[in-house]
């Protein structure tokens, strides 16, 4: 059987078109006009430079694509199909269907050779800038004079929608400031959203814009030109600074009545206009059929197989020669811990309860840093703007700064740019190599908020520290004041949320949030939080989110109560004991630093901390809805729903209820 001759580019594009058309017509959804509108520019990046091995997508020092204008999804799913990776034909054909690996938009962990997930526009982008921070920090660790082992790109597609988005702002400016001249953008302009044309809401002169932003330009590219978008590649990759490479484009190319329209943008475009379509662009095959000529010219297995090949050798000679850096980037790579990790994380947990300091945790987190610094070389920190405050800083950190060879450093002053940051987080965390966390106030979690949701939907493993958790914060009053935060955290599918109650709570928080295999949010106080003893059982069952901390005496008959508080309301459940009990009422302590943990454990577990039968109040400087799911209608809430005062924060918390004498009574009011 003879190997049939590579078909011409145009084919190639053509491919995309048809498979983009097909697909979204089948589904009767999705959007076919930006991957047939970036067609050409997908063959000259994907047959010219990517380097990439189908065969295997976590290659360490595969080059990275990332696709912020995800709605385009089938120009992603065709590339990797037709180059080789394993998503064969039946999942184009179910395309957005229920367990396909091709969802709507590209989805990371579901479809192999997806960087991330990308669709809420803007931060596919941002995720790019920290894949090329990452890939940076590694080279000028790792690399040496007579040994590359970290040098790979990161491209990104983007459209308008992705530069109207604030977040392009935030991202763009930080990867100027940094040099990331690994990172290679391609902006999609067509002119088109789903409005229509976009000059009615968007006239920016991009390319002014990125200037700017201190970004090499490369503009007027014809996006249909194969070997235009080559040459502005070539030229892309001789920068000493990231590259905005403008392409001129038509949504919908080839579709002749509905190319350069809104028509195309995200709707099918109909059997008769797919018909046209293919008679137009000279596609003349059933729907889902691509010919041979054109799998063999976008084949990329052998190739790629060559080029991983090729570093593999190189790796091997790296090991030989620098044996303790090949296994620490090895590991890190693989997303392990240390051998002995947890020997010196308990190590770290001890420290803590051995200091038994009265300290605000936003503090204690600091020393737990400190100890995780020792342990832990990934460790990648940042704050935006706030380092002073969050205290996300440690002794022996080194800010990212740009040298002779890239960027360099472990702490990244992020600006204040708490959504660029996290998205950036993001990016950095699943490119490996790096345990990313950033630091802001509670409050502006809401700026951050879809990053975290697509963290929680990656399962990522972020980690993002909030601190200044309540009333509080005191005299800056209710705009900083965090009043439903932590409870709406809470909510978000698979993120990890920690709200500690001293310096131990706080070192457990720390330890599972770099052991968890998904996003973190740690929420510390400014105030100063009193340190409680534990016993040895009782430390070990913090990690389990919730336990008892202060229990009842069964010898005394008494009425009984279950007080359940986080963070800086443990230390006044704790003083409210002692009256309660006086009053003929046994009262059990509660710590719950993380409701999102606590609820994973075993029923028998969770009925021996919270038994049924026994009333409970809950106890939080936050909103009270979110606690009725573990108190009842018939349980007794103390929290705040209501936004803040600026005072201090020692003439807040008892103007708003939070005293030991509200907390007795509302207990007394419990039980009736």
């Amino acid at each position: 059987m003879t190997t049939p001759s590579p078909a011409p580019t145009s084919q190639m594009a053509n491919a995309i078109r048809a498979l983009a058309m097909d697909a979204v017509q089948k589904a009767n959804s999705g959007h076919p006009g930006m991957p047939m509108g970036m067609a050409e520019i997908g063959v000259a990046l994907w047959s010219r430079h990517l380097r990439h091995n189908p065969k295997n997508p976590q290659w360490a020092d595969r080059d990275r694509f990332v696709l912020s204008n995800g709605h385009g999804s089938m120009l992603l799913y065709s590339l990797l199909h037709l180059t080789g990776y394993d998503l064969p034909m039946e999942e184009l054909k179910n395309f957005r269907q229920l367990h396909s690996k091709t969802p709507g938009h590209p989805e990371y962990g579901i479809t192999p050779g997806v960087e991330t997930t990308t669709g809420p526009l803007g931060q596919g982008l941002a995720n790019a800038v920290g894949m090329a921070l990452a890939e940076s920090l590694l080279a000028n660790e790792f690399n040496k004079p007579d040994a590359k082992i970290v040098d790979h790109h990161t491209y990104v597609f983007v459209g308008d929608g992705c530069l109207m988005e604030g977040i392009s702002h935030e991202a763009c400016s930080l990867a100027g400031v940094l040099k990331l001249n690994k990172l290679i953008a391609f902006y999609d302009d067509n002119g088109i959203s789903i409005d229509g044309e976009v000059i009615h809401g968007f006239h920016d002169d991009t390319p002014k814009r990125f200037e700017a932003y201190g970004w090499n330009v490369i503009p007027g590219v014809i996006g249909h030109d194969v070997d235009a978008v080559d040459a502005a590649i070539k030229q892309a990759k001789q920068s000493d600074r990231p590259t905005l490479i403008c392409c001129k484009t038509v949504i919908g190319e080839g579709a002749p009545t509905k190319a350069g329209s809104h028509d195309a943008h995200g709707a099918p475009l109909g059997d008769k206009e797919i018909a046209a379509t293919r008679a137009k662009i000279g596609w003349n095959y059933e729907p889902f059929v691509i010919p041979p000529e054109v799998y063999a010219a976008w084949d990329a297995k052998e190739s790629g197989a060559k080029i991983e090949g090729e570093w593999d050798k190189a790796f091997a000679a790296y090991r030989a020669k620098y044996p303790q850096e090949a296994a620490d980037f090895e590991r890190r790579m693989s997303k392990q811990l240390p051998a002995d990790w947890a020997q010196k994380a308990q190590a770290i947990i001890a420290g803590a309860n051995e200091r038994a300091e009265t300290v605000a945790t936003r503090k204690a987190s600091q020393q737990a840093i400190e100890g995780l610094s020792g342990v832990l070389p990934e460790l990648l920190g940042g704050s935006a703007d706030l380092t002073g405050s969050n205290l996300t800083n440690w002794k022996a950190a080194k800010p990212v700064r740009v040298g002779e060879h890239g960027a360099a450093g472990n702490y990244v002053n992020y600006g204040v740019r708490e959504f660029g940051m996290s998205a950036a987080i993001n990016g950095i965390a699943v490119h490996g190599g790096f345990k990313p966390f950033g630091g802001t106030f509670l409050t502006f979690s809401d700026y951050s908020r879809n990053a975290l949701r697509v963290a929680a939907l990656m399962k990522a493993p972020s980690i993002f520290v909030f601190t200044h958790d309540s009333i509080g914060l005191g005299e800056d009053g209710p705009t900083h004041q965090s009043i439903e935060h932590v409870s709406s955290l809470r909510m978000i599918p698979h993120l990890q949320v920690w709200r500690p109650a001293d310096t131990v709570e706080t070192a457990v928080s720390w330890t599972q949030a770099v052991e968890h295999h998904g996003p973190s949010c740690l929420i510390f106080s400014r105030q100063n939080l009193a340190f409680s003893e534990r016993t040895d059982a009782q430390i070990a069952n913090i990690a389990k989110g919730g336990y008892v901390l202060r229990d009842w005496n069964d010898e005394i008959p008494a009425r009984k109560i279950i007080l359940i508080a986080t963070g800086s309301e443990v230390e006044l459940a704790l003083k409210a004991v002692e009256p309660l009990q006086q009053a003929g009422i046994g009262a059990r302590v509660v710590s719950m630093p993380s409701t999102t943990v606590f609820d994973q454990q075993d029923a028998e577990y969770r009925e021996r901390v919270l038994p049924q039968g026994v009333r409970r109040v809950a106890i939080e400087a936050g909103v009270t809805d979110f606690w009725r799911k573990y108190v009842g209608l018939e349980g007794g809430v103390v929290g705040i729903d209501v936004f803040g005062e600026s005072a201090p924060a020692n003439v807040l918390f008892p103007f708003f209820g939070f005293t030991v004498e509200h907390v007795v009574e509302t207990a007394k009011k419990t039980l009736g």
